[in-house]
């Protein structure tokens, strides 16, 4: 049996020098700057993962805790994958988000879709989603980050 995991919603458990690491060799945010990383941490609700007292995994949502939310940068280190832990990350997610009372929770994965599909997720509507893109957002790595306060 493999060791407990612990679901945390504790700010101070997040070791952000392990998130960052993730999220910058990740699909979805390849060589994002950790004060990006900080940032995104600061004005989201996270989730982090721990085993054998260190974090494995990681989850955020990015709410107006009234009728959206967005998850995001959920992810389970290599060595400890196929263990459930993405699947309990995301289990306290959508209960913060039921909490909430969230109308719509959405995300976007390439390759984890039977991950959230158990949890209500399902493919939205041909032509409801619309986006925009920046490329290479993190050429001059700190130029978007300069006005805030």
């Amino acid at each position: 049996m493999p060791p407990a995991v612990e679901i945390t919603d504790d700010p101070r458990r997040i070791d952000v020098d392990l998130v960052h690491r993730e999220l910058a060799a990740s699909y979805w945010s390849p060589g994002v700057p950790r004060a990006v990383v900080e940032a995104a941490i600061a004005g989201s609700e996270c989730w982090s993962a721990h085993r054998d007292g260190r974090q494995v995994g990681f989850a955020r949502l990015i709410t107006d805790r009234a009728t959206f939310g967005w998850i995001s940068d959920v992810f389970v280190v290599e060595q400890a994958r196929g263990a459930g832990i993405g699947r309990a990350l995301v289990e306290a997610v959508v209960a913060r988000a039921r909490h909430h009372g969230l109308r719509r929770v959405m995300l976007a994965t390439r390759d984890a879709h039977e991950v959230y599909r158990p949890f209500g997720f399902t493919d939205p509507p041909a032509g409801l989603l619309m986006q925009r893109t920046v490329e290479n957002p993190y050429q001059a790595p700190d130029a978007h980050l300069s006005d805030r306060p």
